[in-house]
């Protein structure tokens, strides 16, 4: 048994290992010649390196062979959602202006909430109506766990593409605080229609409802509170270690690493955790000042660690695409599903913004910066590859990586144009 685990480990720490070295390769090629965003120049890198692994299948079988298991063993699921979001989470967190925020509050709350339901179901009814008229077999609960996953902006690559482009701050603001938390609300929508589809005639609606609403407290409500109890006592250290910034970054990894170790025991959501513990040490500490040694040290402790996990999240999501097997039903309505997410996003945008005040002279381009700006990436993949078979897994991570395609490489690469086009007579 103590072998076998050793084993795991060791594949594990390999995969790790090679994914690492090409996205820091990939990281210098596009440096040095693309000149696009980091994100964007790994994830078309990523996918260019897979024609030659896909040629190598029949000239080099035991090379594509190693390169899929280098894929598989790395995990994709399990790296994001149980390791590495935690750390970008936070480090995208530490940044965030909370004064700023807390003008953007109301929109924020609307659409990390409000915005996420409306968006799921007509998602989730659209798809699922597609896929009748293309006689794909999707039954409606497991097209709403595809709108599910799917609705939540992607915090990783909003932010990640948001320094690119050149947008107003308070527009930005919206876009990055919606993204922060909007996936924590979309995790808990995701989990409760899971429990509808996978649960037995022996539950009645009033046991699946229950079960739901105890979902949101403890995973929703439960990760804001335990995120500020760590962030207070990462704080409290941090504030104590005037002349040692080493130490310093030392206690934000222990906030991260520690605290979402917490949060799995606790059943509450470590993404929330995260992102509110980060928000509160980085605006006590005013990370943004970069002036004392203390600041200084974190501040570059962090920008490093996301650049590291930011390309390994990338690189493994191109990579990983080599090993689906294409369907051209599936393809067909995965090209629908990008006319029907935008379409979904611009109503669960226009809708709940369309309740606030606001002074810009034309909201409707607000909306239409909030419609293409709103990314989907890497946490979208995860939940799908998190199905069982039984709950049309395949179709689903089919369509969801067309969409996320689509997402990061045209809206990411366009959003900043976009923009320009959309207040060019301002």
């Amino acid at each position: 048994m103590g072998n076998i685990l050793i084993q795991n480990q060791s594949n594990m720490f390999e995969s790790f290992s090679i994914v690492f070295t090409i996205a820091a390769l990939f990281s210098y090629i596009n440096y040095k010649w693309l000149k696009l965003p980091t994100t964007i120049g790994l994830m078309i890198l990523s996918l260019f390196l897979i024609i030659p692994l896909t040629l190598s299948e029949t000239i080099f079988p035991e090379f594509y062979k190693f390169f899929c298991d280098i894929i598989v063993k790395a995990d994709f699921k399990t790296l994001l959602l149980d390791g590495i979001l935690s750390f970008l989470l936070f480090a995208g967190a530490l940044h965030v202006n909370l004064a700023a925020l807390k003008e953007q509050r109301k929109s924020i709350l609307l659409f990390a909430t409000l915005g996420v339901l409306i968006s799921t179901f007509l998602v989730g009814g659209l798809v699922f109506f597609g896929a009748q008229l293309i006689d794909v077999e999707l039954p409606f609960l497991h097209a709403l766990l595809f709108g599910a996953l799917i609705s939540p902006t992607d915090p990783i690559a909003v932010m990640a593409i948001l320094k690119k482009a050149n947008i107003a701050e308070s527009l930005g603001i919206k876009i990055e605080g919606e993204s922060l938390f909007n996936d924590g609300i979309g995790v808990v929508v995701f989990s409760g229609i899971l429990l509808i589809a996978t649960a037995t005639e022996h539950h009645s609606a009033a046991q699946i409802g229950a079960e739901i609403g105890l979902l949101f407290l403890e995973e929703a409500v439960g990760g804001i509170l335990y995120g500020l109890l760590i962030g207070f006592l990462g704080l409290k250290c941090i504030n104590s270690l005037k002349e040692n910034p080493q130490l310093a970054v030392i206690i934000t990894l222990a906030v991260v690493m520690g605290g979402t170790s917490g949060a799995f025991l606790l059943n509450v959501s470590a993404p929330l955790a995260m992102v509110v513990a980060g928000l509160l040490i980085g605006n006590r500490i005013h990370i943004n000042e970069d002036k004392n040694p203390i600041q200084k040290a974190i501040n570059s402790f962090w920008e490093i660690l996301d650049e590291v996990f930011n390309g390994i999240l990338f690189v493994l999501m191109g990579l990983a695409i080599h090993l689906l097997e294409f369907n051209s039903n599936y393809f067909l309505l995965g090209v629908m599903a990008i006319l029907i997410v935008l379409f979904a996003r611009f109503c669960s945008v226009f809708l709940p913004y369309s309740l606030l005040k606001h002074y810009e002279k034309k909201p409707i381009k607000t909306i239409a910066i909030l419609t293409w700006g709103g990314l989907r990436g890497g946490i979208s993949i995860a939940l799908a590859l998190s199905l069982g078979d039984e709950l049309s897994k395949d179709l689903i991570l089919h369509i969801t990586y067309i969409v996320v395609l689509f997402s990061i490489i045209v809206q990411g690469l366009s959003i900043g144009v976009f923009a320009k086009v959309i207040y060019k007579n301002d």
